[in-house]
């Protein structure tokens, strides 16, 4: 079997990210025949219209998912007013509500720094994120790892959301096991070629709630060093997780598009 007959779906990437030296490489990446799909996630509402011209552009392709990255400044008012009506527009048109979460890392390196932090108007906005993936029935996009998760877990809970994507998601045990019981999807990355704790998830998790991502254009390490991360690598991300899993690349393939479909229902 050629590993180039894997067919693949990239679960998590910033289209609207890439520069123009490396827009044509991108390009040819989605055209790349084994390449099914991308779920092209935003940051802002900015973001967002970048985002639907991409998908404009490549229709059944590029799949659009609008909502505000929590590793930023919060929105003011206006901003906030701005995104919530444009999803409210595109409710119809979009694949999920996304990049939406909590903002780990900053809050990190403000407490590394010696400065407060308020996670509570983060909290907040999500909640109103959470609020429309229920009413409207749409899967939510997450960016929530370590001590956030739970956090997210319990938002989730409360409004019944069930189709939840944790993408690149790092976590204690306690809240993997609940996230897998209550049927959350998580994606793995190219870095699982060479994270331990990435690799360990990868063993644990429940094979029907996987799928495979990139978060272009992200850069990764290790055989990828000094490249632009494209969707195909997703195909790479698949390949590994079929080896940890001790299972046949086919086999592998077919269930991982076949769990991006039940999480986005394409």
């Amino acid at each position: 079997m050629n590993e180039y007959e894997v067919h693949v779906v990239d679960a998590h990437i910033h289209i609207d990210g890439y520069k123009q030296a490396a827009v044509a490489e991108l390009e040819a990446s989605l055209n790349h025949p084994y390449l099914d799909y991308v779920i092209a996630v935003s940051m802002n509402l900015a973001s967002c219209h970048h985002t639907e011209q991409w998908a404009n552009r490549y229709p059944g392709k590029v799949l659009p998912a609008y909502g505000f990255h929590p590793e930023q400044a919060l929105p003011s008012a206006d901003e906030q007013e701005g995104l919530l009506a444009w999803l409210e527009l595109h409710k119809e048109s979009m694949i999920a509500i996304g990049e939406v979460g909590l903002p780990y890392y900053m809050r990190e390196e403000s407490q590394k720094r010696g400065d407060s932090f308020d996670r509570l108007p983060y909290i907040e906005l999500l909640e109103l994120f959470v609020q429309r993936a229920a009413a409207w029935d749409l899967p939510i996009v997450l960016h929530a790892v370590y001590d956030d998760a739970p956090i997210v877990v319990d938002l989730l809970e409360r409004y019944s959301v069930r189709r939840a994507h944790f993408h690149w998601f790092k976590g204690d045990g306690k809240t993997i096991s609940r996230m897998a019981d209550n049927g959350y999807f998580i994606s793995f990355t190219p870095d699982i070629h060479y994270e331990d704790e990435i690799r360990a998830l990868a063993r644990q998790y429940p094979v029907e709630q996987v799928m495979t991502e990139t978060d272009g254009p992200w850069p990764f390490e290790g055989v990828y060093t000094g490249r632009h991360t494209m969707p195909i690598m997703a195909r790479d991300v698949a390949i590994e997780w079929a080896a940890l899993q001790g299972m046949d690349i086919l086999e592998a393939s077919r269930l991982l598009r076949a769990n991006a479909q039940h999480c986005y229902g394409v």
